[in-house]
């Protein structure tokens, strides 16, 4: 999609003091011991809210949790669920988590529609499998992630049947946007009607400010509740300010529960 050459899978950890976990795709080998998800749970046995949150390519769930650990409520509970290990065939079919295949770096290029609506099926198993654990409606779940895990959010999002309690997306895009546009095979951008808040860093060389931008003006138009915040100097990679920011959409959605 929107990622600059083979530089996508590494994370610009140097830029995010937040997240010491996090590993890129060249530690990778041996993730077959790696849990189906990281948890952070609520301190009630029954939490309020439900977040699932999904890393971007070449990660895994550990260092969203730990990021997430510094802005957590007592009353929600988290889910990082871990991508499967997929030939990507951007770098050259190595093979990495990966939430679906990326096969070309232009907006417009070539898009592995299969594998990104095999990740939405998944996506709304982790849904399902939370409001049956916790017995919640689906408007108790909010849906977010970070690159192309915050694509795969907004994806199923906007292909979900139910509404939810909210979507974040950092530094991601929309995918399959054409499908969107032309409201072909029953997409369309009205059919999710909770709050989608977007977040991008304006030096961002992997997933450029322009494509979340293009995101944003078609899920407005569209006519989704769709915002979004800009941070001057940030990369491909997140920031205290905007886990702060993060945290206070999230505590207003669950203040309306």
């Amino acid at each position: 999609m929107f990622f600059q050459g083979v530089k996508l899978c590494r994370r610009l950890v140097k830029h995010n003091p937040l997240r010491p976990l996090e590993r890129t795709f060249y530690d990778f080998f041996g993730a077959a011991e790696m849990p189906k998800s990281f948890v952070i749970n609520a301190s009630a046995a029954k939490p309020k809210l439900v977040v699932i949150f999904m890393h971007g390519l070449g990660d895994n769930g550990a260092g969203w949790m730990q990021a997430f650990e510094e802005i957590k409520n007592p009353n929600i509970c988290y889910v990082f669920p871990n991508a499967p290990g997929i030939p990507v065939t951007l770098n050259f079919g190595m093979v990495m988590p990966a939430w679906f295949d990326i096969k070309a770096l232009n907006f417009d290029g070539q898009e592995d529609k299969q594998g990104i609506q095999k990740a939405a099926e998944k996506t709304r198993e982790v849904i399902k499998e939370q409001m049956q654990k916790f017995d919640l409606t689906s408007d108790k779940i909010l849906l977010g992630g970070f690159s192309q895990g915050g694509a795969t959010a907004l994806y199923t999002a906007m292909t979900h049947d139910e509404k939810l309690a909210g979507v974040i997306g950092l530094s991601s895009w929309l995918p399959l946007h054409k499908l969107f546009v032309d409201q072909n095979e029953g997409h369309n951008l009205k059919k999710q009607d909770c709050a989608i808040m977007q977040y991008h860093g304006d030096n961002d060389m992997m997933v450029k400010l322009k494509y979340g931008k293009m995101t944003n003006e078609l899920l407005k138009k569209g006519g989704a509740k769709a915002s979004m915040k800009v941070y001057p100097g940030l990369e491909h990679s997140s920031s205290p300010q905007e886990m702060r920011d993060v945290k206070v959409f999230i505590e207003d959605l669950l203040s309306k529960i």
